[in-house]
């Protein structure tokens, strides 16, 4: 994960914003929600009065030209998910941010609201679950995962009516396989840190999204995952998250 962002900032500074794709708008009650990928594993989701920015570190760009977050979403204590500094930047007075216990603990975000797995809380009118994401086999060194079980949190969020699944860094692992009801969800796919992309397809015909985005996919093939899923009635959307 830290090699990740520091190859990032070496070879390219900040990722300009201006080559990012297009948001994604997506029907929903009291209006379209609105999705725009930015770069890697951070994402900003609006609807209505709400504004959320999901993992926001300095190496994914510039972002002054994005509202201001009311709500911050925190998955994990890596490098390319956590960013006090950029956290600092966005925030403003009311922003929450929400985050697992270890990242609470890094005493980096004063006034966090902490939320652990198979929990559910309601911030500024937003329900947001909080699920398990870990390893179940990978890791640097035997006996070691790259994430453990309870350290971080996948989260769903409940929007206009619609459940949107980010499921963080994680491999296919019980508890989402076990999801009801998603409309739109975010996967993970890059390698040794979660799975390949035909892993992600698997787990995914297992609780069949309506949609679903890879995301987090550095150095795999995000269209081999859309080609696993073809006549599984998974609506697969391809986005460049490394736009240069």
């Amino acid at each position: 994960m830290l090699r990740y962002v520091l190859g990032l900032i070496a070879v390219s500074g900040v990722a300009a914003f201006a080559a990012l794709p297009a948001a994604d708008t997506i029907p929903a009650s009291g209006g379209d929600i609105k999705i725009q990928p930015i770069n890697h594993a951070t994402l900003q989701i609006t609807h209505g009065s709400h504004v959320i920015d999901v993992d926001p570190v300095a190496a994914a760009g510039d972002y002054s030209g994005f509202a201001a977050p009311d709500i911050i979403l925190i998955t994990d204590i890596h490098g390319d998910h956590m960013d006090p500094a950029t956290v600092a930047k966005l925030k403003g007075a009311t922003t929450k941010i929400v985050t697992p216990a270890a990242v609470a603990a890094q005493g980096k975000f004063e006034g966090a609201i902490v939320i652990a797995n198979g929990e559910t809380k309601t911030v500024d009118g937003v329900s947001i679950e909080a699920v398990p994401m870990y390893n179940l086999v990978r890791g640097p060194a035997a006996g070691k995962l790259f994430h453990d079980k309870g350290r971080g949190n996948g989260y769903i969020l409940t929007l206009g009516g619609k459940r949107i699944y980010l499921a963080g860094d994680t491999e296919c692992i019980p508890e989402m396989k076990a999801l009801k009801n998603i409309d739109v969800a975010f996967i993970p796919m890059n390698l040794p840190y979660t799975m390949t992309p035909a892993e992600a397809a698997e787990c995914v015909k297992s609780f069949k999204p309506k949609i679903a985005y890879p995301y987090h996919y550095q150095g795999q093939k995000p269209e081999e995952f859309a080609e696993a899923l073809k006549g599984s009635g998974v609506d697969v959307r391809l986005r460049d998250w490394y736009a240069k």
